[in-house]
């Protein structure tokens, strides 16, 4: 087991585990394409491989495990865009190149781009940190002098454009929408936060899923009531929203996350 918030030390670490010999692997790509040729490589080796969330950029993998990334930033923007009146200018803030990353950005932008009266002013990557996302906003600030919408896929970087919002002293943003639910930000939903009045969920214990999901294969066996001899090659996670008449079923204080 390895940890790494740096590509490259993530695929010298993936090397590392191929020379040890691992008959199975579980990798959580910091970004999708430079990962994406260790991947390959130990797919075709034969090591039974479970990408899971970020992904990679060619389906070199026995399971791929996400979250249902369309319908997380869909479902996030049409609420945004009910709560505008389906007129509005908006921002987004994006997450670390990768294919989840793409994928959101792009479902947001069809979505704005329905409603002829909302337009996307900008969208650049905060990365899913907090001091990326308050530089982010910063630079939104100081360029767009009317901002009503928010929508950063995230919670860190909400967070992030929160602060950055509050410290500004301006007062027109209307919505901030991040996402995963964090317990702090469904908090800020029961209490009836003015900015902070959605989110939509991303399951934590998809990892966990995930490498249950490389045992369950490397022992060659398949989900009770599953006539096919292998598991899914692709396994999709439901996004749920997150409104104040829902916020206390999702809300648990004592939660890591």
């Amino acid at each position: 087991f390895k940890t790494s918030g740096d590509v490259t030390k993530q695929v010298a670490d993936v090397e590392d585990m191929l020379v040890q010999g691992v008959n199975g692997l579980v990798v959580f790509p910091f970004e999708s394409a430079p990962l994406t040729p260790v991947v390959e490589k130990a797919y075709a080796k034969g090591v039974y491989v479970v990408v899971l969330d970020r992904g990679v950029t060619k389906p070199v993998y026995d399971v791929y495990l996400s979250n249902d990334d369309e319908s997380y930033a869909r479902q996030a923007m049409e609420w945004i865009a009910k709560e505008l009146g389906y007129k509005g200018n908006l921002v987004l803030i994006e997450g670390v190149p990768s294919v989840i990353s793409d994928l959101r950005t792009k479902t947001a932008k069809a979505v704005a781009a329905k409603y002829p009266n909302m337009k996307v002013l900008d969208s650049q990557p905060g990365n899913w940190n907090k001091e990326k996302a308050v530089a982010v906003m910063e630079n939104y600030l100081a360029k767009y002098k009317n901002i009503d919408a928010v929508y950063t896929a995230d919670d860190d970087m909400l967070e992030g454009a929160l602060q950055a919002y509050k410290e500004s002293g301006r007062k027109d943003i209307k919505i901030m929408f991040g996402g995963a639910a964090k317990k702090e930000e469904v908090k800020r939903i029961i209490d009836g936060d003015p900015l902070v009045r959605a989110d939509a969920t991303y399951p934590p214990d998809v990892v966990a899923s995930a490498v249950s999901l490389a045992v369950v294969g490397l022992r060659g066996r398949v989900f009770e009531g599953f006539y096919q001899k292998k598991l899914p090659l692709r396994i999709i996670l439901a996004s749920e929203l997150i409104t104040r008449e829902n916020a206390k079923s999702y809300y648990v204080p004592e939660a890591v996350f």
